[in-house]
């Protein structure tokens, strides 16, 4: 499972830029991955120093742990590139960026609802079972799955 991503300390202030290892350190995430993650269009633009290294900072760390976790709520890859798009355009670009987020709402909130009468029925099942170990005879009613 990934680290959770990390503020940087009042005390890296002055060194906020970060390489891509030292990124990944922080993400808990690896360099490659880390380098996915751009190259698909997750990640806002990423700015270089003189030598061209590229030059990350808190709000790509920030970027990581957002996108981490609509992911973990079902958004596919290429939602998430739709959501950075928007994202990223702005002002402009809000209401559909609300939307997005409001119609993917709906879907967890669905997920969750199936999750809930899965676990519904185990307790269910739970239950029988725990009435046959404690009685020693089969209950009568169980609901069928």
């Amino acid at each position: 499972m990934n680290a959770p991503v990390q503020k940087l300390s009042a005390k890296s202030k002055p060194a906020s830029r970060l390489r891509i290892g030292q990124l990944a350190a922080l993400a808990g995430r690896s360099v490659h991955t880390i380098r996915w993650y751009e190259a698909q269009g997750l990640l806002p633009p990423v700015p270089r120093d003189g030598g061209g290294r590229r030059s990350y900072s808190q709000r790509h760390l920030n970027w990581l742990e957002l996108m981490e976790r609509l992911r973990r709520t079902g958004m596919s890859v290429a939602d998430l590139r739709v959501y950075t798009s928007l994202a990223q355009q702005g002002g402009s670009t809000l209401a559909a960026t609300r939307a997005m987020l409001l119609e993917h709402r709906e879907r967890v909130l669905g997920r969750i609802a199936e999750s809930q009468a899965a676990l519904l029925l185990l307790d269910e099942k739970i239950a029988f079972y725990s009435v046959w170990i404690t009685q020693g005879v089969r209950p009568k009613k169980a609901r069928q799955a």
